[in-house]
């Protein structure tokens, strides 16, 4: 975002410039009105100009100027040594991304603060305290409703369909467009594509009418100097940091050629810095990449595709090595956010892009795309992607390169490489799995849970309500914790045998609780009583005293019939050692 000099701001209009000029000397304009009884008064306040600049199309508001034109300096301290937090506590209240700097004017060293305000994206109002605000004369007032239905109203246009006024035929790329050509042959399965003229190909996909040049034409396959020049928010920046914590880039690497031409530069520069997990067990034996190829691509294509253009900025990829982060602007496409992002098909924010990448194998029209991501990166046991730092003005997605659970990996891989063609694992099947292994007793959708079972993909444990899943046994194979399988299982009543009666010879009685402890949850309180009564009918174990102080032991027959059987052993075994058998 461009920052504006004092000489500049002192010329600006507040209404045609959409500026909020205030002196706030001595850093006296409240934050949030708080303090202020009547509403029109806390309105007056950076939280409330805020909003109604956003609502009104965006626009600056200038803390240390007069409002007099021309703009006098008056000075501010406001947010002094900390626009970082301002930035953030106006984020945090209204998940508005502001960009905040201070100026100096040269003569006074007098101080100035600016906040840069986006546009509200298309159809959101925001409002303080619930009352969406707009500016009328000095006053901010709650919004008419003519203005009100305007905004809730809108549609984003196509950006990608509208033409180029500036294009001629002469400002696309020849080699993008041969590259366009081969792949929409291939997807289409069309080889006299190929044969077709450049104008005649591009004017069968829509991209070209007549002698006019649409958006989408030139930002798929525009010469790089001019595409530069028009569209420079569609350069994608790459930043390389060793570290996490660190501000600064290690590397910094800009792409502005066509799509056709960026895509597979752009992988090349991340894949140089790519590593692989090994797994390497028994007939398992294969590599995890830390970025998966057709994730990372699908992760970049959507944000090529779905990207707002009207916007300044560009896409941003913050490489580390443990973690890829890929920022694009514009909020999610109409109908789609974080907890529907898997289920709800969208409208792409730039519909003719959208179908020509859908044409040539990039991108998957049907909104597919965010399945294969989640798909690929679970199936490779690492956690889920990561949008939770997306809001209305920008959506982010944060892939971690760790694998978390090389056994679920394996696990996956078996399966898939089992089930036939025509049943292999859907996303939604690996989630439910995920879900599973998470600690869930149940998943999402029963109906899945049925299936999985089905497939031998579950085991199922419990009756009726009672009713729980776990992996099955080859999971906890792979994760070489048969304990942990063990733990998650009822056990059957010789597993209950074996560990009571031992315990009972050593210690002679034990009340109810004790045993509780001893078994763990292994067995429900139901099922203790079951195996108890088993157990004492089979004459093993007998009870004596009230509920409150009733104690188990071992009956004198079963101990009896123990010392009988430890005396056959011991007999044998002497036997079978004067015989040379042992």
């Amino acid at each position: 975002m461009r920052k504006y000099s004092i000489e500049e701001l002192q010329m600006m209009r507040e209404s045609e410039d959409h500026v909020e000029f205030k002196s706030g000397i001595g850093g006296n304009i409240s934050y949030n009105g708080a303090g202020k009884e009547k509403p029109k008064d806390r309105r007056r306040c950076i939280i409330g100009y805020i909003v109604d600049l956003c609502n009104e199309g965006g626009g600056r508001l200038v803390i240390g100027m007069h409002d007099k034109h021309p703009h006098k300096v008056t000075g501010t301290k406001q947010a002094e040594d900390g626009i970082g937090q301002l930035e953030s506590d106006i984020y945090r209240d209204l998940k508005i991304r502001t960009v905040i700097y201070e100026l100096f004017e040269e003569q006074t060293n007098k101080r100035v603060l600016v906040i840069e305000v986006p546009q509200h994206p298309t159809g959101k109002l925001y409002k303080y305290e619930d009352v969406p605000l707009m500016r009328v004369g000095e006053e901010l007032l709650p919004m008419d409703d003519k203005t009100y239905l305007s905004i809730i109203q809108e549609q984003e246009p196509d950006f990608s369909e509208q033409i180029c006024a500036e294009a001629t035929f002469n400002v696309l790329d020849p080699i993008a467009i041969g590259v366009l050509k081969e792949k929409c042959s291939r997807k289409q399965g069309n080889k006299s594509f190929m044969s077709l003229s450049d104008k005649q190909a591009l004017s069968d996909l829509h991209l070209i009418d007549g002698e006019k040049i649409t958006n989408a034409a030139i930002l798929l396959v525009g010469k790089e100097d001019f595409l530069s020049k028009k569209f420079p928010q569609a350069k994608v920046m790459l930043e390389y940091r060793n570290t996490e914590s660190q501000i600064n880039f290690d590397n910094r690497r800009q792409f502005s050629q066509p799509f056709f031409l960026l895509i597979d530069k752009l992988w090349e520069a991340i894949n140089s810095r790519n590593g692989n997990i090994p797994i390497r067990e028994g007939a398992y034996v294969f590599d995890i990449p830390y970025f998966n190829e057709e994730v990372i691509r699908e992760v970049i294509d959507n944000a090529f595709a779905h990207r707002d253009y009207r916007k300044s900025s560009e896409i941003v990829i913050k490489q580390y090595p443990t973690k890829l982060v890929v920022t694009n602007a514009g909020g999610f496409p109409a109908g789609v956010n974080i907890s529907n992002i898997l289920t709800v098909p969208s409208t792409p924010r730039n519909r003719l892009l959208a179908d020509i990448l859908s044409k040539t194998g990039i991108v998957e029209r049907s909104g597919q795309g965010i399945d294969r991501i989640f798909h690929y990166t679970l199936s490779e046991g690492k956690p889920e992607p990561d949008y939770t730092h997306s809001d209305d003005f920008n959506v982010t997605v944060v892939l971690s390169a760790m694998v978390k659970d090389k056994a679920f990996a394996m696990f996956i891989q078996k399966a898939q490489f089992e089930l036939p063609d025509n049943n292999k694992l859907s996303v939604f099947d690996i989630l439910a799995l995920c879900e599973i292994r998470d600690g869930a007793k149940v998943p999402s959708n029963k109906q899945i849970a049925i299936r999985l079972h089905d497939l031998g993909l579950l085991d199922k444990k419990g009756k009726t309500r009672a009713t729980y899943y776990i992996l099955p046994r080859v999971y906890y194979e792979f994760l070489g914790d048969m304990s942990a399988y063990s733990k998650a299982v009822d056990w059957d009543i010789s597993q209950f045998a074996n560990v009571v009666i031992p315990y009972l010879e050593r210690y002679g009685t034990a009340k109810r609780a004790e045993l509780n402890k001893v078994v763990g949850s292994h067995v429900s309180d139901k099922m203790m009583r079951t195996y108890i009564e088993r157990l004492r009918e089979q004459g093993v174990i007998d009870k004596r005293g009230q509920t409150s102080d009733r104690e188990y032991f071992l009956t004198d027959n079963y101990k009896s019939r123990i010392e009988v059987l430890r005396k056959a052993i011991t007999v044998g075994l002497n036997k079978m050692k004067e015989d040379g058998e042992i």
